[in-house]
């Protein structure tokens, strides 16, 4: 493929030809071609893009982008019932009011030269999901809860020099594609099989693959398609007879009902905050948690940044800072054991202002509702003639597969007729998961009202006539 133009951005750095140049005689490529030569020249554009004209005006490029917004329907103009890893959840005020202060807002990292109060309040952040999850070491939020996953599963390969992990069929399929892809080309993802009446994860599948060459077990309590695996400490019990870790992907706001992984055996917890004050976005407001006991072969695996506390020389006085700053790539850069970002920091402290303001027993009442709520929603939908729920029997939290070729009709027709009323419906999972035939998962959280559901059900009936 020819060079591209040699052009001069005057905005972006080392844009001259010379620095061009300088730049891949340092790094030993040919041209800038070299460094994507592992993609696949079809998944290349080959050709510049297809920009628009430019808008210099700020009033033309407002009525631009308000036009564009204009086109979407949110989750606040139609009822949603959709989930599958971002939720809507009731995202308190004081959260949007704390997490908009410029102190935190507009701070890099929290260092010492620009830190107002930000080592403290990630550090009440971690110290309550430590509380939450049983657990004394909680990480400063990297980039979502699918990283963490992905790092979780990592830092178990470090810390038993195993190179083969385990992880239920269950997860949805765009984080078990983020697991292989963070885990390639050393550590090998297989995956296990679930019961089919139940959704739980089939023990004798685990008997049969588990070994001394696997680093971990990883499922997920609640699973991604809603049930709770209630044979979460015999799964914990058989990885650890392996000599393999645990890693449990949990969802925060249902632990106020369910127990944490630490009480069942799970070495490693993590997952997503985002249902902890953060509102619905275009693929933001996410950040990853990762969770387990002080104790130092693991703690010492974490690649992310660690908060403590500790006295100063004044008596009485208390400083916030790392801990262990030496295992991150802040120190070691290129030699580190993954890289730290920054990009979620901001979403920790905002989970910590949910946290504080819920308190244990706002926790335990939000999930109580949830639960009431989902298990209001199963009944109701499962009444529909034609229509199956197909792991009804097994405890629920906040979702659940809903079957409908019962009623001859596809989830695209539904969630076509259901839009119609100004309703999102369940996530499409007949491609995710082809095995559930026409199947789509519900979502259902303290937003919804009987009336909602009340709602949903009627108009539900009447798309599958």
């Amino acid at each position: 493929m020819p060079e591209k133009p040699k052009i001069v951005y005057p905005y972006i750095p080392n844009s001259t030809p010379q620095a061009r140049a300088d730049l891949l005689d340092a790094s030993g490529a040919a041209s800038v071609e070299d460094f994507y030569a592992e993609i696949p020249a079809n998944l290349r554009l080959q050709r510049p893009l297809n920009l628009p004209k430019a808008l210099l005006a700020e009033a033309e490029l407002s009525r631009h982008v308000n036009g564009l917004l204009a086109k979407n329907t949110s989750t606040q103009e139609a009822l949603s019932f959709l989930g599958a890893g971002c939720w809507q959840h009731q995202v308190p005020a004081v959260c949007d009011e704390i997490n908009s202060r410029g102190e935190f807002l507009t701070a890099y990292a929290g260092d010492p030269y620009e830190d107002h109060g930000r080592f403290q309040a990630l550090f009440e952040y971690e110290s309550m999901m430590g509380e939450l999850l049983n657990m004394e070491v909680v990480n400063v939020p990297n980039y979502d809860g699918f990283q963490a996953t992905a790092t979780a599963l990592r830092m178990a390969a470090r810390v038993t020099g195993r190179g083969r992990v385990l992880v239920a069929a269950t997860v949805s399929a765009d984080k078990l594609s983020k697991i292989r892809d963070y885990l390639t080309p050393d550590i090998q993802v297989e995956t296990l099989p679930y019961q089919p009446a139940s959704g739980l994860l089939d023990l004798s599948a685990l008997k049969q693959q588990i070994s001394e060459q696997i680093a971990a077990v990883y499922f997920e309590n609640p699973a991604y398609l809603g049930w709770i695996e209630t044979g979460a400490a015999e799964i914990a019990a058989l990885a650890h007879q392996a000599g393999a870790l645990c890693v449990v992907g949990v969802d925060p706001i249902s632990l106020g009902v369910i127990n944490p992984p630490a009480d069942y055996g799970g070495d490693i917890a993590c997952g997503d905050i985002q249902p902890l004050g953060m509102h619905m976005n275009y693929g933001g407001g996410h950040g990853g948690f990762i969770a387990s006991k002080d104790e130092p072969k693991i703690v010492m695996e974490y690649p992310s940044r660690l908060f403590g506390i500790a006295p100063t020389r004044v008596e009485g006085e208390y400083g916030f800072g790392d801990v262990a700053y030496e295992r991150t790539s802040f120190a070691l850069r290129e030699e580190g054991k993954e890289w730290v970002g920054t990009a979620a920091a901001l979403w920790g402290i905002t989970a910590g202002v949910y946290l504080a303001l819920m308190g244990p027993q706002g926790m335990q009442e939000i999930g109580l509702g949830i639960m009431q709520r989902t298990r209001y929603a199963m009944k109701k939908i499962a009444r529909l003639p034609g229509v199956r729920l197909p792991f009804e029997d097994s405890p629920h939290f906040k979702e659940f597969v809903v079957n409908f070729e019962g009623a001859g009709k596809t989830v695209a027709e539904i969630n076509r007729r259901l839009l119609e009323q100004n309703i999102f419906g369940g996530k499409d999972l007949s491609e995710e998961f082809p095995e559930l035939g026409q199947s789509a998962l519900y979502c259902v959280t303290e937003v919804h009202t009987q009336t909602d559901i009340d709602r949903l059900a009627t108009a539900l009936n009447e798309a599958i006539q």
